[in-house]
Parts: C-alpha cells; sequence; structure tokens
C-alpha cells in the first residue's frame, strides 16, 4: 500500500536512497541526484521553514516517489521511480498545489522525457527559456595538472573550518572581498554539516602565504558509480592560474581512486569543456503561472 507523508528530519536518509535508487538506471534525473539534495538541504539560502511541504510517497518504508522544492517555493522537482510511474500525475499535481510562490511553479524535464512533458502539459504547464545542462567527464585516475610554485592541495572539511570555508566561497562567487561585509552575513555563521561530504574529496588550493583561495568538492557515495562536482570556485584575483583545474582533476582522480566511473556537473560553461567534460543531457523548465 503507498502512502503519502510529509517529509520530517527523519526520513533525510531515506531520499538520499531514493535519490540514488532514481538514478541507479540510465541516470534520467541525475540532474537531481542525492548529492544535489544533500548539498542544497544545508546551502544558507535553502528555506528549512519550508521542508515539511516536500512530499513523500511511500511503500514498505521506502520511498517510491517524491516532489522536494529547490531552496525555495517556486520550483521544484518530480520524481518516482521504476514501476510507479502512475504515480506521477499525483505527483507533480502536489507540486503545483503545494510548492508554487506567488509566481507559480517551474519544474525541469529532460528533453526525452515525453512522457513527463505530456503530463505536465495536461497540468497547464507551459515550455519556457529556462534550463539546466548536465555534463560528464568519464574518469580514468589519469588527469594531470600543475600548480604554481608555492601553492598546495590540502583537504578543507567545511564543519571542521567553516569560517576559513564560507569567506573562500564568499570571494570565489564574487561576492566581493570586503570581510566585514561578510562577517554581517548569514553566510559567515553558518554551520556546514554534511553527513556523506568525504573530506578527501573537498580540496582547497592554498598560496604560498598559506590563504585557501580556490575549492572544489566531489560528492561520492559507493552505491553508485559516479562523482557529482559541487562547488567550484577561484578568489577573483588568483583566476587564470589553473587552481581550479587543479582542485577538480585531483578530486577527480581521487574519486575515480574510490570507485566512481563518471563525474557529473550542472553546468554550461566552457571552463569544464576545456577540461574534458562533454554534453549528457539537457533540461528544459516547464511552468505553470
Amino acid at each position: 500500500m503507498i502512502e503519502q507523508k510529509n517529509y520530517t528530519k527523519e526520513a533525510y536518509e531515506k531520499v538520499c536512497d531514493f535519490l540514488i535508487t532514481l538514478n541507479a538506471e540510465g541516470k534520467k534525473h541525475i540532474n537531481w541526484n542525492w548529492a544535489r539534495f544533500e548539498w542544497m538541504y544545508e546551502h544558507p539560502e535553502f528555506d528549512k521553514s519550508l521542508e515539511e511541504s516536500i512530499g513523500l510517497w511511500w511503500e514498505n518504508g521506502t520511498v517510491v516517489a517524491a516532489a522536494i522544492y529547490d531552496m525555495y517555493f517556486g520550483e521544484a522537482f518530480c520524481g518516482v521511480l521504476s514501476g510507479y510511474e502512475l504515480l506521477y500525475d499525483e505527483v507533480l499535481l502536489y507540486a503545483r498545489t503545494q510548492l508554487r510562490d506567488d509566481g507559480g511553479l517551474g519544474i525541469a524535464i529532460g528533453d526525452d522525457d515525453d512522457k513527463a512533458i505530456e503530463i505536465a502539459r495536461s497540468h497547464g504547464f507551459e515550455k519556457v527559456e529556462q534550463d539546466e545542462n548536465m555534463l560528464v567527464c568519464h574518469l580514468d585516475g589519469g588527469l594531470q595538472y600543475e600548480l604554481p610554485e608555492g601553492f598546495r592541495l590540502c583537504e578543507l572539511d567545511p564543519a571542521a573550518e567553516p569560517e576559513t570555508f564560507s569567506w573562500l566561497l564568499w570571494q570565489g562567487f564574487d561576492h566581493g572581498s570586503d570581510r566585514e561585509e561578510w562577517s554581517s552575513s548569514e553566510e559567515s555563521s553558518f554551520i556546514q554539516c554534511r553527513p556523506h561530504l568525504k573530506p578527501e574529496l573537498s580540496l582547497a588550493v592554498k598560496n604560498p602565504e598559506g590563504t585557501a583561495v580556490a575549492y572544489c568538492c566531489l560528492w561520492y557515495d559507493e552505491r553508485t558509480d559516479y562523482a557529482y562536482v559541487e562547488p567550484v570556485c577561484t578568489v577573483p584575483c588568483f583566476r587564470g592560474k589553473g587552481l581550479a583545474k587543479a582542485a577538480l582533476y585531483e578530486a577527480m582522480n581521487r574519486a575515480f581512486s574510490l570507485g566512481a566511473k563518471e563525474a557529473f556537473v550542472i553546468s554550461d560553461m566552457d571552463f569544464y569543456r576545456h577540461l574534458g567534460f562533454t554534453d549528457h543531457r539537457h533540461y528544459t523548465f516547464y511552468w505553470k503561472n
């Protein structure tokens, strides 16, 4: 018997299990994988006050379908496991009534997912000029890189060094270099504690003075054959030196040694294409206003 329940914190691991199973065959929903959920769940912009609005469909203690908002209401993901496709209509109805904001609801659907597109259109969703592109890099453990003299790679555990991590990402994602502004922001005091993060895949590059100036994190679970890239950044004044490339390549080599055969990233940036990533799957947003 299938039962719909709203999310509680106790269901966190079950949602991760669901997303791993969902992408175990064909990776049709690889843009929404367990690592994206984990990264989002502890992101400063994720509105946890809404988390009980996440819809889950259960059978015998297993999540078989889910409707999950993306950071906040207005965009959402809808997915069902193989064999439960008839639930998709119900899941989408839940999302469009419970996860919308004043502007409506947008969902990203794979361009080759004809059935999901048909159901979305039957609910009044219309295709818009908004998309997500998934890139992939096939791993062999032999990626080569060089660091400028005096620079070095090191592990950076966000839970152990939250201030270093937060200040690095603040600068790396172009929020500026005003430390006082950063210290007064929510990001400066945000605890980055993610249960499945592997510190050996969370890498920073330090300059000759010992300051972390670039960062890359990969996510890998032994139940999968892929790694997920999120995030990658470099402090603006240190860009163009190959620092992010070095962190990314080293993390991908390490992920390969753990069992990953591929690395995925949501991006359409030339940066990744120049480093060996190619197109895997394209998703287009459908909106109901």
